[in-house]
């Protein structure tokens, strides 16, 4: 499931993305797949592929990193997405960046208004002293999994390393920051059945983790499961409303849309 997905029509499609996007047209569906709260999932995707991200339980949270196909040194940029589009949260017709000044992708649909890209990930040792330790051994498939381990296994399936572990963009999840610098998160910010299209705007690994939100108050381990349903939408056109939300946007894209013209 971690190769390129074909822009053809796929074969015994599963039917879960009905139930959380069925607004979707079924002939540019390509997948669906639901994550359960905590676990970790990962695909190579190319261009003009949009993943439909739907919290299929209050308070979700899916911490997402993105790396090109072509050359995996390059990947998703935090700091110089936020600095390009002056802002300090996503919504749509904000672009992810790379850090090489591309269009990585684009959210092109959001329901929601406000997703966090400063939170970082919850790592095993705030897991663990937040939640106590619920280990496989003991616990099972019941057992607490940290979003810095659940990354780490998915960009080791493409040959990537702790190294290479990037901040990560945290859909569903609201953080603020207050006049003294300090983070403040907003529970009860994503509610069932809230979703956003996230646009692939060039060859790209993605990698999730619906892990809890590291600063989500929560004293009790429930994350909430996440659909994915991956669709065919086009590379962004010339009226994309992305390329046209800032100066800054638009010159992403078209950097990105160099390495398409053969």
């Amino acid at each position: 499931m971690n190769s390129p997905i074909a822009t053809t029509t796929a074969v015994d499609i599963d039917q879960r993305w009905q139930h959380f996007a069925p607004d979707l047209p079924a002939e540019k569906v390509l997948f669906s797949d639901v994550i359960p709260g905590g676990c970790h999932w990962s695909w190579a995707l190319p261009r003009g592929v949009a993943l439909r991200l739907t919290a299929l339980g209050a308070g979700a949270n899916l911490s997402l990193v993105l790396y090109s196909a072509r050359e995996k040194l390059e990947r998703y940029n935090m700091p110089d997405s936020l600095k390009a589009q002056h802002t300090a949260h996503y919504t749509r017709g904000h672009v992810l960046m790379s850090d090489m000044g591309r269009a990585m992708a684009s959210i092109i649909h959001d329901e929601l208004g406000w997703h966090d890209p400063l939170g970082l990930l919850l790592d095993k040792r705030r897991m663990d002293t937040k939640y106590g330790e619920h280990n496989y051994q003991q616990f099972r498939n019941g057992m607490h999994r940290a979003g810095t381990d659940g990354l780490l296994i998915e960009i080791g399936k493409y040959g990537l390393a702790r190294r290479d572990l990037v901040t990560p963009a945290n859909f569903f999840s609201k953080v603020t920051v207050d006049e003294e610098g300090r983070f403040n998160f907003t529970p009860h910010h994503a509610p069932a059945g809230a979703s956003v299209d996230l646009r692939m705007d060039m060859d790209v690994i993605v990698a999730v983790s619906a892990a809890p939100h590291p600063l989500d108050p929560r004293p009790d381990y429930a994350p909430a499961p996440v659909g994915i349903a991956a669709w065919r939408c086009g590379p962004a056109p010339a009226d994309d409303y992305c390329r046209a939300f800032c100066p800054e946007n638009a010159r992403a894209l078209h950097n990105t849309d160099l390495l398409y013209l053969a």
